[in-house]
């Protein structure tokens, strides 16, 4: 099948699977965008310097922290009469869009619209203030037509959209394996269909994909779909970690509310010691949080292995995301960015010192 047919047909799938009431939440910035008040704590007693602070997510598992501190209330309960609210996303570029307009505060993000954002700001816009996850992507592949990873000439692979996280990673990877691909095109030895997370599944399964680089739940998704892992990312980066979520905040944001920052940062940091102490309860959370943006829950063979390959972490890996800034840069998708000053770290390390919690490094991008 042509590349130009296949983008013809994905583009009716994806037409066709959005008009579905079940995916019509988590929706991006704009008119569709979700507000989402699921925590069952109230805002409580004095407020900090803001009477309200805007949060975005995604409703993936890799955004786990922020779906459980929201749900089980370690935000609001830091944030004391500062009301928080939310809003889920599905594209990193909306949530930044959100981000520089005011319509959230801080927010639970990947790493390439995270230097995206800084480097079009020229450095203005955001600061990463924390870790959040690391892990959690995976490439599947239809066993039928792919048998190793010396097939994927000639395939077709998608990603969830050009230049996020795992489109830079794969090509990234497909440089390594001597395939060449036009970044902004995706034509080449492999051809790279941009797909939304949301019909990857149903266009695996039509077909017209033979595989997809992407996060938890769609991995699992896929499996579930009788898909097969053949490469899972953690394996590509020194002791198996990399990020996948950190926690940006404007710029503006952090100047004027401080004292709400650090009280949202001390919330993430307790939400990410209760998910490590109780994994089996907090992938319930997550999945009920799930069933509520899509309207069912995940079955147990996909929130299983979904939530299982994702690791919190309050580090924000710093040098992993120098590394992918790099491979955006070598893929043709970025000109090089100067990320000095992308990190301020202070707060979170104030943080975790009150919580007995060793400090994290901005790998020499932190605030002067």
């Amino acid at each position: 099948m042509s590349a130009d047919r296949i983008t013809r047909r994905l583009t009716a799938t994806v037409a066709a699977v959005a008009a579905l009431p079940l995916l019509l939440s988590a929706c991006g910035y704009g008119s569709n965008a979700k507000n989402d008040n699921k925590t069952k704590v109230s805002a409580e007693g004095k407020a900090l310097s803001a009477k309200t602070v805007k949060i975005g997510y995604f409703a993936n598992t890799t955004h786990a922290t922020a779906l459980v501190g929201n749900r089980k209330g370690f935000f609001q309960k830091e944030l004391k009469g500062t009301k928080a609210s939310y809003q889920a996303f599905n594209a990193g570029p909306a949530e930044i869009e959100a981000l520089n307009s005011g319509a959230i505060d801080i927010g639970w993000i990947g790493p390439s619209p995270s230097i995206n954002g800084y480097a079009q700001s020229k450095g203005q816009s955001l600061k990463i203030i924390s870790g959040s996850a690391s892990g959690g992507v995976k490439l599947v592949v239809d066993p039928k037509k792919i048998k190793s990873l010396d097939d994927l000439k000639g395939k077709t692979i998608a990603t969830p959209q050009l230049g996020n996280t795992q489109d830079v990673a794969l090509l990234n990877y497909l440089a390594t394996k001597g395939l060449t691909v036009d970044g902004k095109s995706g034509k080449g030895d492999v051809t790279i269909a941009r797909t939304d997370n949301k019909v990857t599944p149903a266009v695996f399964q039509q077909g017209d994909i033979d595989g997809a680089w992407v996060p938890e739940p769609t991995a699992s998704k896929l499996v579930a779909a009788g898909g097969k892992v053949l490469l899972d990312e953690k394996k590509l980066w020194k002791d198996g970690k990399f990020v996948i979520t950190n926690v940006i905040v404007s710029q503006k944001f952090l100047k004027a509310h401080p004292d709400v920052v650090e009280a949202l940062l001390r919330g993430s940091v307790k939400t990410n010691a209760w998910i490590k102490a109780r994994p089996d309860a907090a992938k319930k959370v997550v999945n009920s949080a799930l069933e509520e943006e899509t309207g069912k829950p995940l079955p147990a063979n996909v929130i299983d292995p979904a939530f299982k390959s994702v690791d919190v972490t309050n580090d924000p890996l710093a040098t992993t995301l120098q590394d992918e800034a790099d491979h955006a840069v070598k893929a043709g998708l970025l000109e090089k960015p100067d990320l000095k000053g992308i990190y301020d770290l202070a707060p979170l390390n104030k943080v975790l010192k009150a919580e007995g919690e060793p400090a994290v490094d901005d790998a020499g991008l932190g605030a002067e």
